[in-house]
């Protein structure tokens, strides 16, 4: 049933979108954990008056932190599969029936979107942002040991034996590739799901840029060297 689904958005300054974002998801049954992750607008005023379980950091701590919060409740709360969502409209909630298949037919652990496994989804993806994540595979890659076709896909599904084996410590955008690591470490068995990326000019604005990127890659680096 859905509503062992428990769908962990993390959300920061999303008052324009997140309305029609979360609605197809109460739509479909799921289990909605937003997490108001400090926001400065109108966010929180109006995640509060729908009908999901809406949580708030005091202040900004990062989406790592956000998805963390979500999935410790989700996990509190009893999910049986729990499933990352972004909250600026990108994502087709369609797209979860998917990532939900091979974990209901115990064919993996964790189940990882990517917009490069069909030239439908391929196609719409801006060429600058191909060339920004195809670099990042590579990078994640020699990070991780985890080979993707799509590295910063928002768009996840685990079991819940997994997500109690995976924690975030990375609050910001790192988390990505964190979550490979510790895939990775525990041996979980994890599989790519073809997902559709709806490009708006809000969800660009609101994507990794080039520089923020780096930042990641250096500061992954760092933590690789000295921890």
């Amino acid at each position: 049933m859905n509503e062992s689904v428990f769908v962990v958005v993390p959300i920061y300054n999303e008052e324009r979108v997140i309305r029609s974002a979360l609605q197809p998801l109460l739509e479909q049954g799921y289990s909605v954990v937003a997490v108001d992750d400090g926001s400065a607008d109108k966010t929180w005023q109006i995640i509060r008056s729908l009908p999901i379980y809406s949580l708030r950091h005091a202040v900004n701590l990062g989406q790592g932190a956000a998805l963390q919060t979500g999935m410790t409740f989700a996990l509190e709360h009893g999910a049986r599969f729990i499933v990352h969502f972004d909250a600026d409209g990108q994502h087709s909630v369609d797209d979860i029936k998917t990532l939900l298949e091979p974990l209901r037919k115990g064919e993996a652990d964790v189940v990882l979107g990517s917009r490069f496994l069909r030239k439908s989804d391929r196609d719409v993806v801006p060429r600058a942002r191909r060339l920004l994540l195809k670099g990042g595979v590579v990078v994640n890659g020699l990070l991780t040991g985890v080979w993707l076709t799509d590295a910063h896909n928002g768009c996840r599904a685990m079991t819940r034996d997994s997500a109690k084996k995976i924690r975030l410590n990375e609050n910001r955008f790192a988390h990505a590739s964190e979550i490979l690591i510790q895939i990775r470490r525990n041996r979980l068995r994890f599989v790519e799901m073809p997902t559709t990326i709806i490009y708006t000019d809000h969800s660009i604005a609101k994507g990794q840029s080039m520089w923020n990127a780096i930042k990641i890659v250096f500061d992954m680096i760092l933590r690789r060297i000295f921890r």
